[in-house]
This record gives C-alpha cells, structure tokens and sequence, in this order.
C-alpha cells in the first residue's frame, strides 16, 4: 500500500478546512458515530446530532477505548458504526482491511468547503477528511518557574534542570508530568523521543526494525531521567490522570496533547489561580537536535465501507457539519482546527509552535501499529530498573518481529 502524504504543513494549519453551512437537514439514514472522547470531538459529534431531522437518527459512542473496538466493528456487515473518527496511526488498520470507503464522490456532492490539503490522500484516492491538528508539547505552570527563577525551557535538558532547581527550593517534590501509561501512551512518549534523537524505526525500505541502536539507548535513558521527577505511579498516568494533576495544581512541566489546553485552563477543573498560570510552548528538543521530540497528528472522519449507501451519505454530511465553522469558532481552544475561517485562541499556542519547527508527522506505515505495541509492553521494564536499555530494545524489536511475521510483513 502506498500512503501519500497528505499535505499537512504547518504554514496551512491557520487556512484550511471545511465551510460549514449553518443548517443540516437529513431526512433519511441512520448515523452511527464511533470516536475518541475529548472537547473537540464532543463539540463535533454534538453539532453532527443537530443533523437528525425527520427520519434520520444520528447516535455517537465516544470512548477513549475507540482504537480497540474499531475494527471488529466496522468488519461486521453491516458495520456496528458508519463513520469513524481517526488520527494518523488509527487510521491504518482500517485501511488495511479496506473497512473504509473512498469518499471523493461524496465530496463531489457535499463537501464543496473541502480544502485539498484536509483530504488523506491513499494511493490517490480521499480515505478521510482531517479537521483538526494535534501535538503534544510543553505545558508549563508560570507562577512556579518564577519563583525558581527559570526560564522556561526549550531542551529536554533543561526540562531535567529546571526539575531539579524546583525540587531543591521546595516547589513541588514531583514537578514533572506525562502520559507514561504502560501501553499505547508508553510507546508513544518513546516515539516522540526517539524522532527527537533522530532515530528511524525501519531499514531504509523495509519492515525490518532498526530502533536498537544509540539513538533508542538515548531516548530510553532521557525518559527514565524525567520519570525520577514524576510521581512514581508514572506508569499508570494517562491523558485523564494528566490533566487532573495539572488541575489540581500537583505538575509544573509536561508534555502534553494539545488538545487538553482548553480542558486544564477552563473554569471547570483547576482553580483560577491555577488555571492562569498555565502556559503553553513548543515540544522541547533533545540532544542538541532542532526538531522537537514530538510528532504531528491529524484527527479526521471516515465512511464505514459495509454500510448502505444512504447512510454513507447521511453520515458524511453529519460530520462535515459537525466539522464546520461556526463549530470550531465556538470552541476555539478546544483544538487546533483545520477548519476556514477558525480563529486560533490561546490554547492553540503550543501546537503551533511545535509545527512550525518542523516536527515529523506520526508514521503512516501499516506495520508502525506493530512497532507501537511492543514499545508499549517491552519498555516497561526498562523504566522500573530490571532491564538494560539494550535488553528493553532487543525485546521490543524480537516482539514485533514476531507479530509482523504473523501479519505478512516480513518473511
């Protein structure tokens, strides 16, 4: 399979999307919505619902557990669900088992706000339609690094120096944050760290992996210096957990997803105090790179392949309402919209920041899936001190192995 790229470029980010009509009216079709559950994608499949007039229904599951349930459910026929909402590496399973449908003639008869560089493009054909953009980057408490008198920092290694200044004056016993849950958010702090060390995870045109190298020794160890500033429950920290500790005032740095700023400087979780003194910045580099250790990813909906027509309509025009102007300049920190006509709000900063520095998109590969699974189970040993990192890399890489050749991908 051939992935193309698909044109998200961090000079678009502010100027493309789609044109939302302020009306939606469907007379027909059931839409089924299947989703991760954040502000943004609340705000959208919420404006898709507005949809259901007449005789067309329109229901939404939002689950954080969404990755886990997508393909056996859009692999029944007909499918449990008739749009899913994706990100770059969600999208691939579905691809590969042709789950979704291409939706260019869809776009031709509804989707006339479109913009070229929203489309995903596949082997030259739209498989989904991104309409916002997401990175983590560094969230950072002021109040705190003024009191140590820190700067705030654009290094992984002054990330560590300004834990330990925080430490030592009393601050915070625990400055650091992440999402270092064991499994997908695990392999994902990996990730971004060994793009940031400059690190390939394949052979040059091969599904063979290539992450036990110095490269993935330095990301590793880089990760376990931050963990002896975090809670030693680090481990079990996700998203949620994450952002309740910055809510509650108990973390001063982290990198975190974008599409939580709007969340941790609302008025519903963390005090007012607290919420502003929250500030955002681009994704720290590391080891005198210039790109930060991150990565860029694109959230989008699909049209199930196993649904009937008239659904596969009704759907489409749900969610490019859902995905509409007047949607995005409601929520504007709810997330970096690719959405015409959204005006970027404060909370839109850290991302921004991350992409114009020229941060790597997630790989779009049909086995980094594979790759992304052993990080997320093979390093955890590493960070409680029972392997070396070489040992936690030749596990990883004897894992995928493994599942890849189950898969097909490598001989």
């Amino acid at each position: 399979m051939n992935f193309i790229k698909t044109g998200f470029l961090p000079a678009a980010i502010l100027a493309v999307g789609i044109g939302g009509a302020s009306a939606c009216e469907l007379a027909e079709g059931s839409v089924r919505i299947l989703s991760n559950d954040f502000p943004a994608l609340q705000a959208v499949t919420g404006a898709a619902a507005a949809c259901a007039t007449g005789g067309a229904t329109v229901t939404a599951n939002l689950t954080t557990e969404h990755r886990n349930i997508q393909v056996a459910a859009l692999t029944a026929d007909p499918a449990e669900y008739t749009s899913a909402v994706v990100s770059n590496s969600s999208l691939v399973p579905l691809l590969t088992d042709g789950l979704v449908r291409p939706l260019d003639d869809l776009i031709a008869a509804h989707g006339a706000g479109v913009s070229p560089n929203q489309k995903i493009m596949i082997d030259g054909r739209t498989m989904a339609i991104a309409f916002m953009a997401n990175a983590q980057h560094l969230y950072y408490r002021r109040d705190i690094l003024e009191a140590a008198g820190l700067e705030v920092p654009t290094t992984y290694e002054e990330v560590l120096a300004a834990a330990e200044a925080i430490r030592d004056q009393g601050l915070m016993e625990f400055p650091l944050g992440g999402t270092f849950k064991a499994g997908w958010n695990l392999a994902q702090e990996f990730v971004n760290m060994y793009l940031g060390h400059g690190g390939a995870f394949f052979e040059p045109g091969s599904a063979a992996p290539a992450i036990n190298n110095a490269q993935g020794v330095a990301a590793l160890e880089m990760m376990k210096a931050l963990t002896a500033y975090m809670n030693p429950d680090f481990l079990t920290y996700d998203s949620n957990a994450l952002q309740a500790e910055f809510e509650a005032g108990n973390v001063a740095l982290a990198n975190f997803w974008g599409s939580r700023a709007g969340g941790v400087t609302d008025a519903e979780g963390a005090t007012p105090e607290i919420a502003a003194a929250i500030g955002f910045a681009a994704a720290p580099t590391v080891a005198g790179g210039t790109t930060p250790a991150s990565t860029l990813w694109w959230d989008g909906f699909t049209i199930a392949t196993n649904i009937p027509d008239v659904d596969a309509e009704a759907s489409f025009v749900a969610m490019v309402h859902g995905a509409s102007t007047e949607v995005a300049n409601a929520n504007p920190n709810a997330a970096v919209w690719l959405i015409d006509g959204y005006t970027p709000g404060d909370a839109a900063v850290g991302v921004l920041a991350t992409a114009q520095k020229g941060t790597s998109p997630y790989p779009m590969l049909p086995y980094m899936s594979l790759m992304h699974t052993a990080l997320g189970t093979e390093i955890v040993e590493f960070l409680q001190g029972s392997e070396t990192a070489e040992q936690a890399l030749s596990d990883v890489e004897a894992s995928y192995r493994a599942a890849a050749r189950e898969a097909g991908f490598l001989n």
